[in-house]
């Protein structure tokens, strides 16, 4: 008997989050340590990060979701220069190792709401892995952007989830804004979109990813930078939709509560 469709009721595309993880997320004030740069930090970059977690995500993605990934090879048009990368947010678990794999060997650091870093025991783990959790305070927010501008002048990729909030296994783009395109404009780098398209497998209910990577996007700087956000957004969101075409396989269906009211 074939099993039937999980369905999620929606009101706002921008701010409903899915995740079900109910954690309680740490404040991220002065205090919090973005930048981890001494012996005992890069040690452990080294071991959480190139030993542990690179091929952690490349055995689970390959043995699990037969993931693969699609037009890497523009990812060789930015050099050695660090650059942004734009994504949509379906996995809870699959979201934080695609990064890794689709930008390796260049290390990667992900803008993380605060969750990420408050998990027990993982969280401690995490900023070691990459995790950049978006500031609560003044002073937290000075060294986050210092942190961003770091990365970028280290030559790393930094992932951005625009979307903000996970919806799992959702087929579409979901419309979001433009104040995280102010960081390429910021530092006049490339943007690169990561699409994960979800395949049906002939033998197994597990679907495949199929990641599509895009770009370089570069800032018009022939506009403002009001203008040059917009326009960035526009060319990743519409590249995102462009390849979410690509889904075939719907494992939970997302439905807006007041089209569902229309209907009954």
């Amino acid at each position: 008997m074939k099993k039937e469709k999980k369905v999620i009721y929606y009101s706002d595309e921008l701010s409903d989050e899915f995740a079900g993880d109910d954690i309680t997320a740490r404040k991220i004030d002065g205090s919090y340590a973005y930048l981890r740069e001494g012996w005992a930090g890069k040690l452990l970059h080294i071991f959480w990060y190139r030993i542990i977690a690179v091929p952690l995500a490349f055995c689970y993605m390959k043995l699990h979701f037969h993931h693969k990934i699609i037009n890497k090879k523009v990812l060789k048009k930015a050099g050695k220069e660090g650059y942004f990368m734009y994504g949509n947010h379906t996995h809870f678990l699959a979201d934080a190792l695609i990064p890794t794999m689709v930008n390796h060997p260049r290390r990667v650091n992900v803008i993380v709401h605060p969750n990420n870093v408050s998990i027990p025991v993982l969280g401690r783990i995490t900023p070691y892995l990459g995790a950049l959790p978006l500031p609560d305070d003044t002073d937290a927010a000075r060294n986050f952007i210092h942190a961003v501008a770091a990365s970028v002048g280290q030559g790393c990729c930094v992932m951005i989830y625009p979307e903000a909030h996970i919806w799992p296994y959702y087929t579409k783009i979901r419309p979001f804004q433009d104040l995280s395109f102010r960081y390429p404009v910021t530092y006049q780098t490339p943007v690169f979109t990561l699409t994960n398209t979800y395949r049906k497998r002939r033998f197994r209910n597990c679907p495949q990813i199929v990641t599509y990577i895009d770009g370089p996007f570069y800032p018009d700087r022939s506009l403002t930078n009001r203008e040059q956000k917009k326009q960035l957004r526009d060319l990743a969101y519409e590249k995102m939709q462009e390849r979410a075409r690509q889904n075939n396989m719907e494992i939970i269906r997302y439905v807006r509560r007041a089209d569902a009211g229309e209907q009954q």
